[in-house]
């Protein structure tokens, strides 16, 4: 496989009910969201990404995004070992790039490419 995996960088969680969601995790955090739409609310959480997905199905659970330096290869190779797309390599504003694979057992790996992620 030629993906490296280069550590974790953002969770979302399905938000069916966003403005609750956001209340809850504003209160949780102690602090606002940075990025506050109604198709996505994102938090910097000690600079990960915390984001709340009106979209979402619940019954996926949490999505996790490892960061990756080609989305778009990793899901190749996710697909190679037995994968199916669960949403293609998209470029989702400001040169991030998402895209996540349906694992055989069912579960959801989710990779991300963002070029402004800095380890801190």
């Amino acid at each position: 496989m030629s993906t490296e995996l280069l550590g974790l960088r953002t969770v979302i969680y399905p938000a069916p009910n966003l403005e609750a969601a956001k209340s809850y995790w504003a209160k949780f955090l102690g602090q606002d969201p940075y990025f506050d739409q109604p198709f996505y609310v994102g938090f910097d959480v000690a600079g990960y990404e915390l984001g709340l997905l009106p979209d979402a199905d619940p019954n996926d659970g949490a999505l996790t995004y490892w960061g990756v330096d080609n989305v778009a290869q990793a899901l190749t190779d996710a697909v190679n070992l037995g994968a199916s797309i669960h949403s293609p390599a998209t470029e989702v504003g400001d040169s991030i790039v998402t895209g996540s694979a349906r694992l055989a057992d069912g579960t959801v790996l989710g990779f991300i490419y963002n070029p402004h992620f800095k380890l801190g």
